[in-house]
C-alpha cells in the first residue's frame, strides 16, 4: 500500500472521536451506475472464503478475539466478522483494511450517525441509496451497510487505479490528505494485521 504512512501507535489512540465519512456526491457514468447498482442488489448470504475451514475458523478466532472489548457478545462478533470477511473478499479489498476503516469511521457501532449525516458500520452517505439503490435500504443493517461500504470503497479504488491513499481520501471526503488515510493505515496494522503463515500453522495441526 504505497504512500501510506504508519502514524504512532500514540496519535492513532487518541484519535477518539469518529472520522465519519464524508463520500461526496458525484455524477456517475450509466455503465458504472449499472455495475454499482447490482452489486448492490446482490444478496447472497454472507461466508467466510477461505481455501479450507481450518483456515477460515482460524482467522475467525483470532480475529474475534481482538474485537473482544469492542464487540462483547461472541455470536454477535463472529457473524458481523463472516460479513465483513465476505463483503470485503467479495469487492477484492483486504478484510483486515476493511477492519480498520470501520475501527476509524464508526468504532464498530452500527447505528453511528456523523455530523454530516453519514450511517452505520462504514459510514455510508445516504445520497448513495438515491444514486446505486433504494430509499428503503437500511445503512444501519449490518449487511446492507457493509455491502454499500465495501462497494463505494472498491469503485473509489478503481477511480484511483489501486492507489489506496487517493480512494480513502475520497471515501472520507478529504482527498489529497493524508490524516484519514494514515489512520486507517494504522488501525489496520496496529489491530488487524493477519499472517497467513498463522491461517497454515493452524491448517497443518
Amino acid at each position: 500500500m504505497k504512500r501510506l504512512q504508519l502514524l504512532g501507535v500514540a496519535v492513532f489512540l487518541c484519535s477518539s472521536v469518529v472520522l465519519a465519512g464524508a463520500q461526496r456526491e458525484e455524477l456517475l457514468s450509466q455503465s458504472v451506475q449499472t455495475t454499482l447498482q447490482r452489486s448492490i442488489s446482490d444478496r447472497a448470504e454472507p461466508r467466510l472464503i477461505f481455501d479450507n475451514p481450518a483456515q477460515a475458523e482460524a482467522w475467525l478466532s483470532e480475529m474475534s478475539e481482538r474485537l473482544k472489548k469492542r464487540v462483547p457478545d461472541e455470536f454477535v462478533r463472529r457473524k458481523l466478522l463472516t460479513a465483513i470477511h465476505y463483503e470485503a473478499t467479495r469487492a477484492g479489498l483486504d478484510p483486515q483494511l476493511v477492519l480498520g476503516l470501520i475501527h476509524v469511521e464508526s468504532g464498530f457501532n452500527r447505528y453511528a450517525v456523523s455530523v454530516v449525516g453519514a450511517r452505520g458500520l462504514m459510514q455510508v452517505m445516504p445520497f448513495w441509496q438515491r444514486s446505486i439503490g433504494s430509499p428503503e435500504h437500511n445503512l444501519f443493517d449490518i449487511n446492507t451497510g457493509l455491502r454499500y461500504g465495501c462497494t463505494i470503497l472498491r469503485h473509489y479504488l478503481d477511480i484511483e487505479n489501486g492507489d489506496y491513499f487517493r480512494a480513502l481520501g475520497r471515501y472520507n471526503g478529504s482527498l489529497g490528505k493524508a490524516e484519514y488515510p494514515n489512520l486507517v493505515y494504522g488501525a489496520w496494522k496496529n489491530w488487524y494485521d493477519w499472517s497467513p503463515a498463522a491461517e497454515q500453522r493452524v491448517a497443518q495441526r
